[in-house]
């Protein structure tokens, strides 16, 4: 908006953001592709713009990205709302393998986060 000159206030930017993110939330729900119903759940540490943060992310049988959450810092309820919220904007997963177990090679092998 400066670019083109118009002064907006940063209350206006927050009203828009609480106006317009459930539309967009709408949105790619509606394009998001079907996920299959075996998940591989794993959180990492990773650095993002100097900032060191966790990274939770679910991915299907296939590899494809189920759901994902950054935090800054490492709580229990940050992971079990990821969970709640990936659930709840997909179908409800048969098995979750998590962390530690020999099958999240997908998961750990997946390099699209972290560039």
């Amino acid at each position: 908006m400066k670019i083109r000159g118009v002064l907006v206030d940063h209350a206006t930017i927050q009203r828009w953001v609480y106006k317009f993110t459930p539309l967009l939330e709408s949105e790619m729900k509606k394009r998001k592709g079907r996920v299959g119903a075996s998940w591989r759940l794993n959180e990492t540490y990773i650095k993002v713009k100097g900032i060191w943060c966790y990274l939770y992310r679910a991915a299907d049988k296939l590899g494809n990205t189920v759901d994902f959450l950054l935090t800054r810092k490492r709580q229990r309820m940050c992971a079990q709302s990821f969970l709640i919220k990936a659930i709840s904007n997909n179908c409800r997963a048969r098995v979750i393998n998590i962390d530690k177990s020999g099958s999240n090679n997908i998961v750990e092998q997946d390099h699209r986060f972290i560039k």
